[in-house]
């Protein structure tokens, strides 16, 4: 193979290129479409680099058996060393020749390997990747073998490389190793598609269309090529259009993109190159199409088809939605309205296991900031992450700005080759994400560099003219390259917007770490500097909102964080249970969607350093009523201790301000005890919405064990989380209890956390990840005084992967 056509085909502009040249492929016959087979199961891993494993021949027998997602170490949730996982780890993995890859092309993909990979097949190396959060692939075809085991080996290096972004000086958060993100074997034709990018165009007028670019890529010129192109709203055919591919030009040089100089990879020009060859299909009288919108996110899939003489012979299918999504010098705008951003910043690392959590553990992170904690907007800091998070934001409305991967440091030229390679493979996985509304092009809180910066935002603009960029900095003062000023300010008040179109990016955070265990006066202050960050983004229109740092608490290096290698940043835990800041966040939706009421204190007595005296509650209601009684006994009465209306004095600039009680206003005169329960009643109109108590008995009542999901595929992979909660009568949580949970499964599954499990705040969490087997696994959790609760599972049967 040519290497200019490797380069592109592997999607592996930096890695090695050395493979044959695929001339000697033999002619396809077949007119079947493309396959993509999963091989995340029977993978044999060893935690060392093992001298000859790359041979076909080598007794692996001894190696431990994984399913991917794999993290190369399991580790505490806290109090370890980041060198535990850094170390060079070797996997292998057999497989059949593909019953169907007869005259076909061959490609394993590879969605996240952390850090570095060196990949051989049937012992001959295909070269080194070098990056661990953008995808990347290797051809296979002339290498493989149809009358015995093919076998792919993959030395992973974990460390902290200087020449791989984001490394090179140091980062606050933790990168852990291993194969932690999907692997798969994709079975094409010798001409097929490479990537398809469909943007739709004046959505919001009478004509709304759609072009639709597909990408072909292949080893030489083919005749007699047709295009046909679908838009689907479910099963419904909306439109369609066939072109024929006139002229299919072989993969050009890709020298300009490795200039330095370059501005763009080949590829991005439609009249001058086919780098893969570029045919756009547009897509016309489609009639009105339903908008994605935050609260109706509409989704429809376009499916492409290359044809040769009538005969499907490669086919892939995307997923978009219909949107005009712009930053303006009002604010940002989402089809047509303006919206103010409300959101927070999210690591994609999880306890135990690190990064290696699979799709259905990604996207209950997207449900917990979009409809747990009423968010509009989410950034990927500091990174592209999982496909899986992102597909659930499209489908449930959450905003994206995704970036790429860096912190801080910016390293030689080599370095800032990769890291441009990043804007691009970012971009091309994940430009049709209707969430996605701005690329971060910039290494995060880096000082300025011009030339390095003019390439990254010339190849975003490039390859996507759809979305505009930005570029995460922490100083006014920095060279404003991209569309929109994105900004780090950590100071309060903010600092005035400099630029028409900005967006602050990261606020309160480190500059008020909070954990779950902290006293009132700190969960207070917690709660209400994110609240007075959001009220002054909401006074002035140019402020396009902000997003917070950050949803949850993280794990990080030695020099970083609070001693024990976590980053208590989060308004939520890194089990992902909320602090009460997170309920500021939640208050601020339209309580058509929720009524939201939210006390943001423990109810005791003399917790914090001056005693109780001032009592916030975060809620959309308009008006709250305090109740008071003796003791937790039904017959006894509750009083009315004090009503409330929102604090729009402080806060007057948030549709839904929190409320704010100086217990020395509440009529204690009136009550003869000195201490009790206390009920607030929320209102809306003058109509009773909801209700919440907490007790004054300063007693563990309840112990709670709580499944995010209740059925798993037994696939090996599939995990769900179970909360584990100590609470009052109410069902309000007990911060201090911090009793050691055991536990006991049976079943086809095994447990992701440490037996026994110390609560943390009166809570925290543990995860169940399905075997390959199918059957009833039962998790039982007993508390040393509150008794014992078991919760079920149904794992289903899954196929047995085909390869």
């Amino acid at each position: 193979m040519l290497r200019r056509d490797f380069i592109k085909t592997t999607g592996t502009l930096l890695a090695a290129s050395t493979l044959p040249s695929a001339t000697a492929l033999a002619s396809s016959d077949s007119r079947e479409a493309r396959s993509v087979l999963p091989i995340n199961r029977n993978w044999r891993y060893h935690p060392a680099k093992v001298e000859g494993a790359q041979a076909p021949e080598f007794d692996d027998s001894a190696f431990e058996r994984v399913v991917v997602p794999h993290t190369n170490v399991h580790l505490p949730w806290h109090n370890f060393d980041d060198k535990d996982y850094e170390f060079v780890s070797t996997y292998r993995r057999r497989f059949k020749y593909p019953a169907d890859a007869k005259g076909k092309r061959v490609f394993v993909d590879f969605e996240g390997v952390m850090t570095a990979s060196t990949v051989w097949i049937n012992g001959v190396a295909l070269g080194e990747y070098k990056g661990g959060f953008t995808p990347f692939s290797f051809e296979l075809t002339p290498h493989l073998r149809t009358d015995a085991d093919n076998v792919l080996v993959v030395q992973v290096d974990s460390t902290e490389r200087a020449d791989i972004p984001p490394f090179g000086y140091e980062i606050d958060y933790m990168t852990f190793g291993g194969i932690y993100r999907e692997v798969s074997l994709r079975i094409v034709s010798p001409t097929y598609i490479d990537n398809i990018f469909a943007h739709p165009k004046d959505v919001l007028g009478n004509s709304p269309s759609l072009d639709v670019d597909c990408f072909l890529a292949g080893s030489q010129p083919e005749e007699g090529l047709a295009l046909e192109v679908e838009l689907r709203d479910g099963d419904r055919v909306v439109a369609k259009e066939s072109r024929l591919v006139k002229q299919y030009v072989p993969t050009s040089d890709v020298a300009s993109t490795l200039d330095p100089t370059a501005s763009a990879p080949a590829y991005a020009s439609v009249e001058t190159t086919s780098d893969p060859a570029l045919h756009t299909v547009s897509l016309s009288r489609l009639g009105k199409v339903q908008l994605w919108d935050l609260d109706k996110p509409h989704l429809y899939s376009v499916h492409v088809r290359l044809l040769r003489a009538g005969q499907v012979i490669d086919e892939d299918v995307r997923r978009i939605g219909f949107r005009e999504a712009m930053f303006t010098d009002g604010g940002f705008s989402l089809n047509g309205k303006i919206v103010k951003l409300r959101g927070l910043d999210r690591h994609q690392t999880f306890p135990f296991v690190g990064q290696a959590m699979p799709g259905r553990v990604q996207r209950k992170d997207a449900e917990i900031l979009r409809n747990g904690m009423h968010c509009n907007i989410v950034r990927t800091s500091h990174y592209p992450q999982s496909r899986h998070f992102l597909d659930r934001c499209d489908e449930i409305g959450l905003l994206v700005l995704e970036e790429i991967p860096g912190w801080q440091h910016i390293g030689p030229e080599p370095w800032k080759l990769i890291s441009i390679d990043n804007v691009g493979r970012m971009i091309r996985r994940d430009w049709n994400h209707p969430s996605i509304i701005l690329w971060g092009v910039r290494i995060n809180e880096s000082k300025d560099d011009h030339s390095f910066y003019t390439r990254t935002n010339a190849l975003a603009h490039a390859l996507d003219k759809t979305r505009q960029t930005g570029g995460i900095r922490y100083f006014q003062e920095s060279e404003f390259l991209e569309d929109v000023f994105t900004m780090n300010d950590f100071g309060f008040p903010l600092k005035k917007p400099n630029h028409p179109k900005y967006l602050n990016t990261e606020f309160v955070g480190h500059t008020f770490p909070t954990k779950t265990t902290d006293d009132d006066e700190r969960q207070r202050e917690h709660t209400l500097r994110h609240a007075r960050i959001h009220n002054q983004l909401a006074s002035d229109p140019q402020y396009a909102g902000g997003i917070g740092w950050c949803a949850f608490d993280y794990n990080t290096h030695s020099n970083f964080g609070a001693g024990d290698r976590i980053c208590y940043h989060g308004v939520a835990d890194m089990f992902r249970e909320p602090k009460p800041a997170a309920g500021f966040y939640k208050s601020q939706c339209d309580p058509a969607e929720e009524v939201v009421l939210e006390p943001a204190f423990h109810w005791a007595k003399s917790d914090e350093s001056v005693g109780f005296s001032k009592a916030v509650v975060c809620s959309n209601c308009d008006h709250l009523k305090f109740y008071i009684r003796e003791r937790s006994v039904e017959s006894n009465p509750w009083k009315l201790a004090a009503e409330l209306d929102p604090d729009k004095e402080e806060f007057g600039h948030l549709t839904y301000a929190p409320f704010v009680l100086e217990l020395s206003k509440m009529d204690m005169k009136q009550f003869e005890f000195a201490w009790g329960d206390l009920r607030i009643d929320g209102y809306l109109k003058g109509k009773k919405v909801i209700s919440k108590s907490l007790s004054g008995l300063g007693v563990d009542r309840e112990f709670h064990l709580l499944p995010d999901d209740k059925s798993l595929a037994a696939d090996g992979a599939d995990t769900t989380r179970v909360v584990l909660r100590v609470t009052d009568e109410f069902g309000a949580v007990r911060t201090y209890a911090d009793d050691p949970i055991v536990f006991s499964l049976e079943g086809p599954a095994e447990l992701i956390g440490d037996n026994p499990f110390s609560l943390i705040g009166g809570t925290g969490a543990v995860w169940v990840r399905a075997k390959e087997q199918a059957g009833t696994v039962r998790l039982t959790a007993k508390h040393p005084r509150l008794g014992s609760k078991t919760v079920e599972f149904n794992l289903t049967a899954v196929p047995s992967e085909l390869v």
